[in-house]
């Protein structure tokens, strides 16, 4: 089993509660297969029950990433979320143990 980790680097961002995720795979080829896997249905089962709202992806082909952005996620932001991790930093290996591929 592979997962994102074993195809791109994952970083993260915050605007209020959503959890902002930018996957940059490795390859040309892990582009293409992740392109196919995350597709936003998958993202936004992978984070329930934290979603809050409709997860949007953005496809960024000129510099071989994708951008998902997860409402609610991170629980009223950075001031309002009684959670240590506000920012949602610790969020993205979450991602990064998500299974692609056969």
């Amino acid at each position: 089993m592979r997962t994102v980790d074993d195809l791109a680097d994952v970083r993260t961002g915050d605007k209020g509660d959503t959890l902002i995720l930018a996957v940059f795979p490795r390859t040309d080829e892990h582009y293409e297969l992740l392109t196919r896997e995350l597709t936003v249905e998958a993202v936004a089962e992978h984070f329930a029950p934290l979603v809050t709202g409709d997860v949007r992806r953005t496809e960024m082909p000129l510099v071989s990433g994708l951008v998902f952005e997860l409402p609610g996620v991170l629980g009223g932001g950075v001031t309002g979320s009684p959670v240590l991790d506000g920012h949602g930093k610790c969020l993205s290996y979450h991602l990064l143990s998500m299974a692609v591929g056969e």
